[in-house]
């Protein structure tokens, strides 16, 4: 099996909340720490560990993941790209990440704000 670059291997997430709860994680403001290192971390593994949830996944390797985040006013949003050697793989493991890192920001702030909402979950065209 030869790796490459899965051409579908991308998603974004968003969660929406009140604006001062997004100035809160921007600004380290929450009181069980760093959202977005917690977010990441979390999406990362994810992405490694989806086989052992998704029940007809492969548990193939994984090269190369990648979690970011855009904080906007009254909204995050998730952007994840991962490298697999199936196309199919790549964009499940993609959508693992995206959903669990928001699900991750939620779970931080839920105490801040309980009016966050997590939608759409999407996986994004090649070129984005």
């Amino acid at each position: 099996m030869t790796e490459r670059e899965a051409t579908h291997g991308a998603a974004r997430a968003r969660i929406t909340m009140r604006p001062e709860t997004a100035r809160a994680v921007a600004n380290h403001g929450i009181k069980k720490g760093d959202v977005l290192g917690a977010a990441r971390f979390a999406g990362l593994q994810a992405a490694k560990d989806a086989s052992s949830y998704l029940p007809l996944l492969d548990p193939e390797p994984v090269s190369h993941v990648v979690v970011e985040f855009t904080v906007s006013e009254d909204h995050i949003e998730v952007t994840t790209r991962v490298r697999s050697a199936s196309e199919a793989s790549a964009r499940m493991r993609a959508l693992s990440a995206a959903t669990v890192a928001t699900l991750t920001i939620y779970d931080m702030c839920k105490s801040a704000d309980r009016t966050m909402r997590i939608g759409p979950v999407v996986v994004l065209p090649p070129d984005e």
